[in-house]
This record gives C-alpha cells, structure tokens and sequence, in this order.
C-alpha cells in the first residue's frame, strides 16, 4: 500500500477512478470503497473539481480532483468504471491525454464492462487481450485488440472485465497489481 519515494520515506500509493455522467454504480462504487478499505488513497477525477456526476441509476458521486489538475506521474494506477461515462469521457482530449500517458508509462489501468471504450480511444492496445461488455467487441477489434470473453483479463499493465457480476475478481487483480 505504501510506495518508497526516497530513501526511508513512504508514500501512500494513489489511485485515480475517472467519473463523468451515467456512470455504472457498482463499478464506481465497489472499487472506490475496496481500495479505501485497503489504505489507499483514492481520487475522483472528473472533467471539473467538486462537480456531481449522476450514474445510470441516479446515484451521485462527487469528484474530488478536475482532470486540468492532475498528472500521470502522480498516481500508482487508474480505474475506468463503465456505464455510458467512458464515451462521455472520450470527448474531453483532457481525459483521454491522461489515460494515454499512464499508457506510455505503463502503469496499471484497469477498466471494466464499457471501459475498455476509453483504453480503445487513448491506449495501445494493439495485440494485446481486452475484454469488456460484448457490445463493444467491435471497438476493442477495431483498435488492434484481441477480444476474449472472461471475467477478468490481465495483459501486461492492463486490466479488463466484463460486467459488475465480474467485480470480486476485477478487485482482486487490481489489487494484485498494487502490490507488485
């Protein structure tokens, strides 16, 4: 959970979870809490600072840093919920700049169900295993992915599942990650 930035000085290891409107909540939600839950630092980041975005199911999550105001470098890994809001993500260059650099610099990014759209606009997937829900197939094919369907995919820094139901194993290599 900790990271060493010097010598004999640790860090908290930070996580990013991006939001944006129509988020799915468990996606959101479960990842938030269990990595909390573990002792680490867990950021919202949305398109603006202290901004609510609503999910599909009306639930609200706040975010607690606007994506003008962070940078790869400061965080461990970055989690991409599903729902709608990974194609509400895409539209802000700002956003898909930010999962691009943590792409060039390897560090985990780990998305679920209609995620992996975000890794299909701004990461390098070419050759690499995705999966994600079924309807975005074609868009993981289409930038260079190769699409399997199970309930969690590890490739290299990348982290792919498929729906909510697959959530305790999505957790558990994501966590697995954080401690390598």
């Amino acid at each position: 959970m900790f990271k060493e930035k010097n010598k004999g000085v640790f860090l908290m290891k930070k996580i990013a979870i991006l939001t944006a409107k129509l988020f799915e909540d468990n996606e959101l939600f479960y990842p938030y809490y269990r990595l909390l839950e573990a002792g680490y630092h867990v950021d919202l980041v949305g398109k603006e600072k202290d901004q609510f975005y609503e999910s599909k199911h009306g639930a609200k999550a706040k975010s607690h840093m606007s994506i003008d105001d962070v940078q790869a470098n400061d965080y461990d890994l970055l989690v991409i919920p599903g729902g709608y809001s990974p194609d509400h993500m895409r539209r802000s260059q700002k956003m898909v700049d930010f999962v691009n650099e943590m792409d060039r610099l390897e560090k985990p990014i780990a998305a679920i169900c209609h995620g992996p759209w975000m890794m299909a606009s701004s990461c390098d997937i070419k050759g690499k295993k995705i999966t994600g829900f079924y309807s975005i197939k074609d868009d993981i094919v289409h930038a260079g992915g190769n699409f399997v369907d199970e309930e969690v995919v590890v490739d290299g820094h990348l982290i792919t599942s498929r729906t909510p139901n697959d959530l305790p194993a999505f957790l558990k290599a994501i966590l697995s990650a954080l401690e390598s």
